[in-house]
């Protein structure tokens, strides 16, 4: 079976091992040039997952970039438009999942917390928003969690940031939906199949055995599917979760 043809960029802040590498790879599948970003301390694991969807046929590149610094996430976008075309979906993935107790938590983790979830993906919203709205079209999907709606103890810093994150997504949806530019917000309501998450879970295995756990590729289906949605039935708030985890 023949690739598909080139459609056009899909661009992957927090491209990590998992989930957001898992979305790289969904799109380039599609047709699109993956463009995978993380800090500049994963550049070498960063440009290995460029690679692995090369090696599948499929178009990527790798973008080592600080998604909290304004400029190097204007320069990154510019520079995707401009040597590689244009941005036609862009996803927001960072977690920057901690836990503390209130009492703990210092002025520099909240402040951290908050760059990454929220302020890192105002600036990604911003800077792709103002190439799609000339083209009156593009998806913009950002990866929200369970603390986007419901704060947990110990979980101060991560709630804040994940709920400014829902509330950015609103605000663009309202503005921007009407200009054909389709923004959604995606609530992952469970673990998710990750190293991460089998260093917390002593049933790890027995879990993802019985799909417990939600699967990365599902995940990328479930953006795949919210970008090729049409536009008179949108979806904006999407909520994932395993078949076993309750409401």
């Amino acid at each position: 079976m023949s690739a598909p043809s080139f459609k056009g960029a899909a661009l992957v802040i927090g491209a990590g091992d998992a989930t957001g590498g898992a979305i790289a790879k969904a799109f380039a599948a599609e047709g699109y040039t993956a463009c995978v970003n993380r800090r500049p301390r994963h550049a070498e694991t960063l440009e290995q997952l460029a690679q692995s969807i090369r090696d599948h046929g499929h178009l990527a590149q790798a973008f080592p970039a600080d998604a909290r610094d304004e400029d190097a996430v204007t320069a990154m976008i510019d520079s995707i438009e401009r040597d590689i075309g244009p941005i036609e979906i862009a996803v927001f993935n960072i977690g920057a999942n901690v836990r503390f107790g209130i009492t703990d938590t210092t002025a520099q983790v909240y402040r951290k917390v908050w760059e990454m979830a929220a302020f890192a993906g105002f600036l990604m919203g911003r800077e792709v928003a103002k190439h799609m709205i000339t083209r009156q079209r593009g998806t913009i999907i950002f990866t929200g969690a369970t603390a986007s709606i419901r704060g947990g103890a110990g979980f101060s810093a991560f709630s804040g940031a994940k709920a400014a994150l829902r509330m950015l997504a609103q605000s663009m949806a309202r503005e921007l939906g009407p200009q054909g530019i389709h923004i959604a917000h995606s609530i992952i309501d469970g673990g998710i199949d990750t190293e991460f998450i089998r260093g917390l879970r002593p049933d790890f295995d027995e879990a993802k055995a019985n799909d417990l756990l939600l699967s990365p590729d599902a995940i990328a289906a479930a953006y795949v599917a919210l970008h090729n949605q049409h536009r008179s039935a949108w979806t904006h708030e999407l909520d994932l979760r395993p078949w076993g985890e309750s409401f």
